[in-house]
C-alpha cells in the first residue's frame, strides 16, 4: 500500500483511494466490496453521485465481515446547486450522514461556484461542523489557488485537502506548489484523464519499460509528485491492479517525459465555469 499522507489537521489520508463517480447505485455495493477486498481504505463519495445509501450498506456489510470502520476514510461532498445558505449546507450534510448511516470522515465543498460568491460562507459552515465534532476533516474540491487564498485570508482556516482534476495533460504544478506552501494535500480526480491518457505513446512506452500497465505508470507518477488520487473502476481486477504500484519507481527521465505531455487539456469543467 502507498504510504498515508499527513494532513495539517494532524490526521492521515490514504494516498490511494477509489471513487464512486458515475458508479450506478445498483453496482455500488459490489464495487465497494471489491475495493475494500483489494485493500483500499479510502472511498470517495458525494451527495451528487446518488449512491450514498448503497455505499453505507456496503460499509456495514464489510464491517460485519471484519473490516474495521475506524480503519476506513469515507468522503462526502456538499453539492450546493440549489442553495448555498448555511441551513442548506447543514441539511445536505445531515442527509448524507443519514444516507450513509455512518459518520462522515472527510467533508468537502464540491465546487466553489464563484459567480454566486458564497463559498466562503459555505466554508465557515464546514468549519462549524468540524468544531462541533460532526466531521473529522474538512476540505474542498475544484478550488483554484485564488479561491483557496480567499478562504484562508477571510476565515483563517486552511482546507486540509483540495481535490482537483489532475493527470499528465493537466498536472496542476502551480496549484500543487500553492498546496505545498500551505500544507494542503492535492488529491487528484480523473487521475487517468478518464482513460484517455492511457493511450498516449509516451505513457505506453514507460509502462512497457517497467513491465506495468499504463494506469499503473500514471498512478506511480501521481504518487511520486507527492499527492493523493482516487482512480475509479467498476472492474475488480482493475481495482487490484491500480493498487499494485509499489514494486517499481519511475526514473528522472520517465518523470521528465511525462512532464512534456502537459497541454492544459481538461476532461471536466473548469472551476470558474460551474455555477
Amino acid at each position: 500500500m502507498p504510504a498515508d499522507l499527513p494532513m495539517l489537521d494532524g490526521r492521515a489520508l490514504p494516498a490511494l483511494g477509489f471513487g464512486l463517480y458515475k458508479v450506478p447505485a445498483e453496482q455500488t455495493a459490489e464495487v465497494v466490496a471489491a475495493g475494500l477486498d483489494a485493500g483500499y481504505r479510502l472511498v470517495d463519495g458525494a451527495e451528487f453521485y446518488g449512491n450514498e445509501r448503497e455505499l453505507g450498506e456496503a460499509l456495514r456489510r464489510a464491517e460485519q465481515q471484519g473490516v474495521a470502520r475506524d480503519a476506513l476514510t469515507v468522503t462526502s461532498k456538499f453539492w450546493g446547486e440549489a442553495s448555498q445558505e448555511p441551513a442548506a449546507v447543514r441539511e445536505a450534510f445531515a442527509q448524507s450522514e443519514r444516507a450513509l448511516g455512518t459518520p462522515i470522515d472527510v467533508y468537502m465543498i464540491h465546487w466553489p461556484r464563484p459567480a454566486r460568491d458564497r463559498y466562503v460562507d459555505v466554508w465557515r459552515t464546514l468549519v462549524e461542523l468540524r468544531d462541533e465534532g460532526r466531521v473529522r476533516t474538512i476540505g474542498v474540491s475544484n478550488f483554484t489557488h485564488e479561491h483557496l487564498r480567499r478562504l484562508i485570508e477571510e476565515t483563517g482556516v486552511t482546507p486540509a485537502i483540495n481535490q482537483v482534476e489532475s493527470h499528465p495533460w493537466l498536472p496542476q504544478h502551480e496549484l500543487r506548489a500553492f498546496h505545498r506552501h500551505h500544507g494542503i494535500v492535492t488529491q487528484a480526480w480523473s487521475p487517468l484523464g478518464r482513460s484517455r491518457v492511457l493511450h498516449d505513446p509516451t505513457i505506453q512506452r514507460i509502462a512497457a519499460a517497467h513491465g506495468v500497465s499504463p494506469a499503473q505508470a500514471i498512478i506511480r507518477w501521481h504518487l511520486q509528485l507527492g499527492g493523493a488520487l482516487i482512480p475509479k473502476s467498476t472492474h475488480p481486477h482493475r481495482l487490484r491492479e491500480n493498487l499494485d504500484v509499489d514494486g517499481f519507481r519511475l526514473g528522472d527521465d520517465d518523470m521528465a517525459a511525462i512532464a512534456a505531455l502537459e497541454t492544459g487539456e481538461r476532461t471536466g469543467t473548469h472551476p470558474d465555469d460551474r455555477n
